[in-house]
């Protein structure tokens, strides 16, 4: 039934400006629109992200949205210049090199915005 629908995700943040900063400044996502509601709605490779005031934040330990990318350390790099700050991880079933940890058939790195949310960056590793 839902299969053709848009999706939007929705991002829960404290501070608007300061989330908006990072999403168009660091992220290089360009700025969409308010709404009346008080979102602030990127257009974002054919899908939609929402950002929404939320006085408390978000408190959700897992990733928040993922952004497929061609190549992870390039984009990894380019991120890190921008000032995104990469996480690391270092347990006996999951631990990353590089800020890079292979899952299955894809490599993916994490990293937060100002707000808390865990985001993601991944690349689907070519099936052999």
């Amino acid at each position: 039934m839902l299969s053709h629908s848009a999706v939007t995700t929705m991002l829960p943040v404290i501070d608007m400006v300061r989330a908006r900063a990072f999403y168009e400044e660091c992220l290089g996502l360009q700025p969409g629109a308010l709404r009346p509601d008080g979102k602030f709605v990127y257009q974002v490779g054919g899908s939609a992200l929402a950002l929404f005031p939320k006085p408390g934040g978000t408190k959700a330990e897992h990733t928040a949205i993922s952004f497929q990318v061609p190549d992870i350390v390039a984009s990894i790099e380019a991120l890190k210049s921008r000032g995104v700050v990469f996480e690391d991880y270092d347990f006996p079933d999951f631990k990353t090199v590089n800020h890079v940890c292979v899952l299955g058939s894809e490599k993916a790195a994490w990293f937060k915005d100002t707000e808390g949310n865990y985001l993601c960056l991944h690349e689907e590793l070519a099936q052999v």
